[in-house]
């Protein structure tokens, strides 16, 4: 496979972050900055610009974003020089970015950085705002000209998730496009940037072992398993908004079935790459209202006593009404309708307050034609391949081997590679690595507004089903793997594979 010519970083940017008072800036995009910063990652000449209502001075922002370096950097990683030189670049302007009559004042900001740092107007906007303005911003950008390129590099990076549904996903397609090409887009799915992630890739196209085995004719179903052993925090105003269909399984989920299913590309770049993405969304089987009942399963978590500690129902959390039908868990089964997957059923699930965290794909392989070995009860060792994304990254292959002695009985072993052993977690941090990539101009790992269209055209009938009263939302215990009923969506005698924190020895010992 071919891979994607060496891509150039601008000499000079500036990277404009809307809701740089908000708490992803404080928790993912400045600590990323600063990596990027002390790995020499950045453009020679850059600068940051928060934006935000908080009524901030340059001078009163750097201190506050050292405070979050301190909490948030793994440890060891702080440096109080280091983050003294990167902060310097930082700067802050206090605005609205909601009201369009604050608009020309960036502008002017902007223009004296650009005197500051020599930049040509090279800006990236981040938009780290509430969803309800990702149609705003980009409209009051076109009424002040800061969309046009004019020669500068100018690019837009926008948060999931893309539109609340089908419509209001098309509505802000033709927004964006109305003032800026595709290629300056860049829609941010921050589990693309996980190596863990693109390692699947790697798992399937750089080895001749899985490629004969990776279809309907070997594979019998494929489970993928993305949960949190936490509540929703402080953000009880948006999830209830939003809920775990809108906030996992459109965008992370949706892109992990199609990182599982996809064809191998002709050439490893972003068209090609992102095309095979949009077949599989292409290929999703959709589901008649009778289907969704019976393959779609929604639950909320109810308080209980776990580990000790007393956890409050959803319904009790900050800002969250007391009826609220906001599901907090999903399971699913769907079908990809195509050669290489006809009939394989692929089982999806997301969920909070679940009791451990924990996100992995599980392929399961087809039983032997014929059982000549079982084990000490007389059943068969099934063959998995578990890829697991977070945490304790890594891959394990389970398969049966005999049983030392008289006799021909096998039992379960695995063969165990965790990533660790590269020398250092491969994983990294997500955002750096998908900054860096749009300042690379690299958007392979960025969403399409094609994918985010066909995505939204299958899920969108859930959700409009789920708008009727009698559509079931089951209650689950916090601590639990959610409601009994999602077991029922799982054909013959297979159930979930319930994963624990711990990818390797978890026969001998289960860490949750």
């Amino acid at each position: 496979m071919q891979m994607t010519p060496q891509l150039t970083r601008p000499e000079s940017l500036i990277l404009v972050i809307f809701g740089g008072s908000g708490d992803l800036t404080k928790r993912k995009l400045i600590p990323s900055l600063y990596q990027l910063f002390k790995q020499g990652k950045l453009p020679d000449r850059f600068a940051v610009l928060g934006l935000g209502r908080t009524d901030y001075t340059d001078e009163s922002y750097r201190p506050h974003l050292d405070e979050s370096l301190r909490k948030y950097l793994a440890e060891g990683e702080y440096d109080a020089s280091l983050s003294e030189q990167f902060l310097s670049s930082v700067h802050y302007l206090s605005m609205d970015p909601a009201v369009a009559s604050d608009y020309p004042k960036l502008a002017t900001r902007l223009s004296e950085l650009d005197l500051l740092i020599r930049n040509p107007g090279n800006y990236i906007y981040y938009l780290s705002t509430p969803p309800s303005l990702y149609g705003v911003v980009p409209q009051h950008l076109m009424s002040v000209g800061l969309n046009r390129a004019d020669g500068a590099l100018r690019r837009i990076v926008i948060e999931k998730p893309f539109g609340y549904n089908l419509d209001s996903a098309l509505e802000l397609n033709k927004i964006y496009q109305a003032g800026f090409h595709e290629d300056q887009l860049y829609r941010i799915d921050h589990f693309l940037g996980k190596e863990t992630v693109q390692d699947i890739m790697a798992l399937r196209f750089a080895n001749g072992i899985f490629e004969p085995l990776w279809n309907r004719n070997y594979i019998e179903r494929v489970e993928i398993t993305a949960v949190e052993n936490m509540g929703i925090e402080s953000r009880g105003g948006f999830y209830d908004q939003t809920g775990a269909l809108r906030d996992m399984v459109q965008n992370h989920l949706a892109q992990l079935v199609a990182l599982t299913a996809m064809e191998p590309p002709v050439q490893f770049n972003a068209d090609l790459f992102r095309n095979e993405v949009v077949k599989v969304y292409q290929s999703f089987r959709p589901m008649s209202d009778e289907e969704i009942r019976r393959r779609v399963i929604r639950g909320q978590y109810t308080e209980s006593e776990w580990k000790g500690e007393h956890h409050r129902a959803y319904r009790e959390e900050d800002k969250i009404p007391h009826d609220s039908r906001t599901e907090t868990f999903l399971a699913m089964k769907l079908y990809i309708d195509n050669w290489r997957w006809q009939g394989v059923p692929f089982y999806i699930r997301t969920g909070k307050m679940m009791p451990t965290k924990v996100t992995e794909i599980v392929v399961h392989f087809k039983p032997t034609p014929h059982k000549m070995f079982t084990t000490i009860d007389g059943g068969a060792v099934p063959n998995q391949l578990v890829i697991r994304i977070q945490p304790d990254e890594g891959i394990s292959l389970k398969f049966a081997a005999k049983v030392p002695g008289s006799g021909f009985e096998v039992k379960k072993v695995a063969m165990n590679f965790t990533y660790d052993q590269l020398g250092g977690l491969a994983s990294g941090d997500a955002y750096s690595r998908l900054l860096e990539d749009c300042m690379l101009g690299d958007s392979t790992l960025f969403t399409r507004s094609d994918a985010v269209e066909m995505s939204w055209r299958f899920f969108d009938p859930i959700l409009r089903l789920w708008q009727e009263e009698d559509f079931p939302l089951y209650g689950y215990p916090a601590g639990t793997w959610g409601p009994k009923q999602s077991d029922l969506i799982i054909e013959r005698d297979h159930s979930w594979t319930n994963p624990c924190k711990n990818l390797t020895n978890s026969e001998l010992y289960c860490e949750l």
